[in-house]
């Protein structure tokens, strides 16, 4: 133990061990709302805090805007005292604060940190000593120590510094990786291991001791480098192995081999192999995101990522290719993609949650009018898409009765509402690039 038992931090630690230390939780997205709840549901007094006024008025008044997250679960977390504001002011009445904010790319694909400083630069003023801050923002590594904290100890009002030792005073900052997973249902959020990383051994300690409180383990690092690389190994992870199955899928495609069989195949192996699967391209916060930060981070070191970026343009690439396969396919349908009608199946970058951050399906889209196509979409979570930072669509979701008057139907989201079978049966043609149609024979579907 680092805390002496009869020091003033003792008596924080045992507020966040006993569930009585207050907890503000900065972005109420996908990430901070869902461990919002996981705290309230341990009888934490849990403020929520978010610029956007919409949000805070809809979960005052007991309601949700994520789809996976029930009222009733707002309604539940309230009973325990959770409430949201846009009120920075309330973080002077935190023993506790979480940083769960976007960290995307711009329009370089280099990072876009301007929510991370902006949340810390409207918070630093009211941070007090003994105050634990952690970053759960995915990022490169250095971001905590090198942006973070200097925002911190230049903003505070009282002078206070980053606390190193265990004799320091001021606050306690410690980067901790979400690891949130929307539409898992086989691993119980409790049963995620935390990781931390503080900038003082005394703040990895409080850390634990709140994450503790909710999760089943946590595992403290020696630095929030090594925290935030961590959060990156294991997104990175994916991204590599999932470029290598669309590589390895357009191969099998040419050669006349179904990439799903053989990865079927190749699971039954009892070691040294773990499936990935192919797809229509990238979606998500984290996955099409990570392995660009590290590149844009090893330059400074003269370090060029080139296994990385590599997998970074195969999966960037797929939008394109299954564009070029949708073309192929109405060409053998004696049609050109150039004034055909095409419904696509699926925006959400996943089955079966209400989430387009870094979607593939916008790609397509926007691709598909590009290429002159008359393009519709229809997804059982988005009645509208309009806005956002990469794309400008502007479409109504269009029922699935209407499915015959397509040229071409092109399933981009495998979304389990969908009959698949019924769908097929209706269609004139249907592109396939989730393997959804597994069993159905058809001479209309054309998997890619």
């Amino acid at each position: 133990m680092t805390i002496p038992t009869d020091s003033r931090l003792a008596e924080v630690k045992h507020k966040l061990e006993t569930r009585e230390a207050r907890i503000g939780i900065v972005g109420m997205g996908y990430v901070g709302l869902p461990l919002a709840l996981l705290f309230s549901a341990e009888r934490f007094r849990i403020t929520g805090f978010d610029i956007a006024q919409d949000k805070v008025k809809t979960l005052n008044a007991g309601g949700s805007y994520i789809v996976r997250i029930l009222p009733d679960s707002i309604q539940e977390a309230q009973k325990a005292g959770f409430q949201a504001t846009s009120d920075y002011a309330e973080i002077a009445n935190m023993d506790a604060v979480i940083i769960c904010v976007p960290t995307p790319l711009n329009e370089y694909h280099q990072p876009d940190l301007s929510y991370v400083t902006g949340t810390v630069e409207s918070l630093a003023p009211y941070i007090h000593e003994g105050q634990l801050i952690v970053l759960e923002s995915t990022t490169y590594p250095g971001t905590t120590e090198e942006l973070v904290v200097p925002i911190l100890e230049k903003g505070n009002k009282h002078g206070l510094k980053v606390a190193r030792g265990p004799e320091d005073t001021g606050v306690h900052v410690v980067f901790s990786p979400e690891r949130e997973d929307p539409g898992n249902e086989t691993v119980a959020r409790h049963d995620i291991p935390k990781v931390v990383g503080g900038c003082g051994a005394v703040g990895a300690e409080l850390a634990a001791a709140m994450y503790g409180t909710i999760f089943r383990r946590v595992v403290a690092v020696s630095s929030p480098a090594v925290a935030e690389m961590t959060k990156l190994l294991e997104n990175i992870y994916r991204c590599v192995n999932i470029a290598l199955v669309n590589e390895l899928k357009q191969l099998c495609m040419r050669m006349g081999i179904d990439i799903h069989e053989v990865i079927d195949a190749a699971k039954t192996k009892p070691f040294g192999f773990q499936a990935f699967y192919p797809g229509p391209g990238l979606g998500g916060h984290c996955i099409p995101i990570d392995p660009f930060y590290l590149s844009w981070k090893a330059k400074e070191f003269d370090f060029n990522t080139r296994f990385i970026e590599l997998a970074g343009e195969i999966n960037t690439a797929m939008p394109s290719f299954v564009v070029a396969q949708v073309g192929a396919a109405l060409n053998l349908h004696r049609k050109a993609l150039n004034g055909s009608k095409v419904l696509v199946l699926g925006l959400a970058y996943k089955r079966d949650i209400d989430d387009l951050r870094e979607s593939p399906s916008l790609t397509i889209i926007e691709l598909l009018r590009d290429a002159g196509a008359f393009v519709s979409y229809n997804d059982p979570f988005f009645p509208t898409v309009g806005h956002g930072r990469h794309y400008d669509l502007n479409m109504t979701n269009t029922p699935l009765d209407t499915i015959g008057d397509f040229d071409a139907v092109v399933i981009v989201t495998d979304h389990t509402d969908y009959d698949f079978k019924s769908i097929v049966a209706k269609s004139k043609l249907v592109v396939d690039t989730r393997n959804a149609t597994k069993g159905i024979d058809s001479p209309n579907i054309v998997r890619c």
